[in-house]
Parts: C-alpha cells; sequence; structure tokens
C-alpha cells in the first residue's frame, strides 16, 4: 500500500515526497517506470494498466503526478485528461502525458486538455525523476498555499464573529437583551442628526413599571428581575421595523427610539404596550392601578432644528411619563 501523502508533513520536514500514479495498459512500461524510480526513496509508485478505473484510483491514491499514456484501449489518453480536470478530487493534479512519438500537434491537444507536461517514452530516468519533483513540488505548494488560505479565512471569520459578539455584549443590557444605556445615546445621537439633515420626524417613548419598588419590596428581587425580563419581551416584539431600536433606560424604565414616527403612530405603539403588559396579569399586590404590573408611557416627537440636541426629545418624554404618573399610572402621555 502507497504511503499516504498530505502537505502538513512535506512542510514540516521541508521535503517534497511525491506520489506518482502511472496509467497505461503496457505492463512492460510500468516495470519499466517502476524499476526507474525504485532507488528513490521519495518517491513512491502507483501502477493503473485499466484506463477505465484511472479516475477512481486517483481519487483513492491521491497522487502529486500522474503520468498519463496517450495510446490505450478503449479511452484514450486525451479523454483522461478531460476528466481528471472535471473531477474535483483530481482536477488540480499535475499531469505528465506519455506518448510514443515527438509531434507538435499531438503535444498541442494534450495540453489543450490540460496538460501540465509532455514526455516521449521511455524517457531518460533522470530527466523523468526532475520532473516528476518539480511538478510534485508545485502541487505541494499548491495544497500548503489553498490550506494557508482557507485557515486564513476560517481565523478572520471566527475573529469576525468574535467582535460581533464582543459588540453585542458592549451594546446589551445584561438582565434584559435590550439596548443598554450607552448604545441608547448613541443611536439616538445618530438618529436625531439624521432627522435633522432630512427634517423629519423622529418619536421616542420612555416606559417606567409602576410601583416596581413595591412589587421588589413584596416578591423579591429575584421575582423583580422577571417582571423587567417580561417586560422587556413584550417591548421587543412591538419594535416591527429594523430601524425601532428598544432599550433599557435604567433601573425598571425602558425606551422605545421610533425614527419617521408620527405623534399618532407613536400612541398608538405605545398604547400597544401597554394593553400588551397589561394583559400578561403578573400579580402586583402593592399596585395603585388593579393589582397588577402595570406600566406608565411618556412620548414626544420632534423634528430635530437649530442647534439644540437629542437631550431635548429625553425630556420631552420624560415630562409626558410625569405626567402619566401624575394623572394615575398606566396610561399614556403624549407631550
Amino acid at each position: 500500500m502507497p504511503r499516504q501523502l498530505n502537505s502538513a508533513d512535506a512542510a514540516a520536514t521541508h521535503e517534497y515526497p511525491a506520489m506518482v500514479l502511472l496509467v497505461d495498459d503496457q505492463a512492460i512500461i510500468g516495470e519499466a517506470i517502476r524499476r526507474a524510480l525504485a532507488s528513490e526513496s521519495d518517491i513512491d509508485f502507483h501502477y493503473c494498466s485499466q484506463p477505465e478505473e484511472a479516475v477512481t484510483v486517483a481519487e483513492r491514491t491521491k497522487p502529486t503526478v500522474i503520468l498519463q499514456d496517450l495510446v490505450m484501449p478503449g479511452t484514450d489518453g486525451l479523454t483522461l485528461v478531460r476528466r481528471y480536470r472535471e473531477n474535483a478530487t483530481t482536477r488540480d493534479i499535475p499531469i505528465i502525458v506519455l506518448s510514443t512519438k515527438e509531434e507538435p500537434t499531438m503535444k498541442s491537444a494534450a495540453f489543450a486538455a490540460g496538460a501540465n507536461d509532455y514526455l516521449v517514452k521511455l524517457p531518460d530516468s533522470i530527466e523523468l525523476i526532475a520532473r516528476i519533483r518539480y511538478h510534485s513540488r508545485s502541487y505541494l505548494n499548491l495544497l500548503q498555499r489553498d490550506e494557508a488560505y482557507r485557515a486564513l479565512r476560517q481565523s478572520q471569520q471566527q475573529l469576525l464573529e468574535t467582535n460581533l459578539e464582543l459588540q453585542r455584549l458592549t451594546n446589551s443590557d445584561g438582565l434584559t437583551s435590550l439596548s443598554n444605556r450607552r448604545y441608547f445615546d448613541e443611536y439616538l445621537g445618530a438618529e436625531w442628526k439624521r432627522a435633522q439633515r432630512e427634517q423629519t420626524q423622529l418619536a421616542l417613548l420612555m416606559i417606567d413599571v409602576d410601583a416596581f419598588k413595591g412589587y421588589n419590596d413584596t416578591y423579591g428581587h429575584v421575582a423583580g428581575d422577571e417582571v423587567l425580563r417580561r417586560v422587556a419581551a413584550v417591548i421587543r416584539e412591538n419594535c416591527a421595523r429594523p430601524a425601532d431600536l428598544p432599550a433599557r433606560f435604567g433601573g425598571e424604565e425602558f425606551s422605545m427610539i421610533l425614527p419617521a414616527t408620527s405623534p399618532g403612530g407613536a400612541r398608538l405603539l405605545a398604547e400597544k404596550v401597554r394593553r400588551a403588559i397589561e394583559t400578561l396579569r403578573i400579580p402586583h399586590a402593592c399596585s395603585p392601578t388593579g393589582g397588577f404590573v402595570t406600566v406608565s408611557i411618556g412620548g414626544a416627537v420632534i423634528v430635530p432644528g437649530g442647534d439644540a440636541d437629542f437631550s431635548r426629545l429625553i425630556e420631552a418624554a420624560d415630562a409626558g411619563l410625569y405626567q402619566a404618573k401624575r394623572n394615575g399610572r398606566n396610561q399614556v402621555v403624549m407631550a
């Protein structure tokens, strides 16, 4: 059984061991070439006398060079050369065509079919060995470059995925997985500038869990964290557009940045969120609004202009939230 070859072994030893596959129907040619290579410790030899089996044998033995006879019964050598080139496993393996004559037209046809070299058989042993080593070395270098490229691409992909995960963690709130306050400020600043440039409406909803301190005092912080996660899930589900950003503003307070949204659209969405949280029917013995967890929501819509910054929009939405609290909670107030 011939020794299996791989590019990593060649790279490690700084040598270029070769695996030669000879495809020729004449056993005498096979024996002659075997003898010519027998003394070369870095060259393994395999012989195939049946042309119809050549591609299968090449797939199995994984040669670094194929010596291919041109004239054989049943399947001619040029057809086999084309078949090697059409096969994913063998398409890059160097092929040295062996012919009985030095004919320019035959050479041209062989190279056109995909051969790498052309020798008149039986070639001189020194020349044959030199060409086998040359083509084997070139092929192994190609394998090493391909492997290095694949490793580089894999490393780049892993680095990209790691960076994306780090970015996600940096921008996310650990408890609710919504965007955190840092990313909220960054995103609102960018959308404020866009709306200022395009003179479009920018809406902001500020959402606060009613009597949350009382809930924590009654049910404990673990239960309180679960309430925040469930409220966050409702808020996330109602951010239907890619540009909408749900965020945890801090503590029990959440926000929704809604680019290109009218006051009417912002109010409708705020009411939808308020009702969805009320429908969760999470018991809250200290609730001033009926025994279940509810939220108050303040909203504001501004078309940015002049030198004002996005803090103006936060202040306006906060004013609406404050008014909703004063009015009895579990309601929406647009500033």
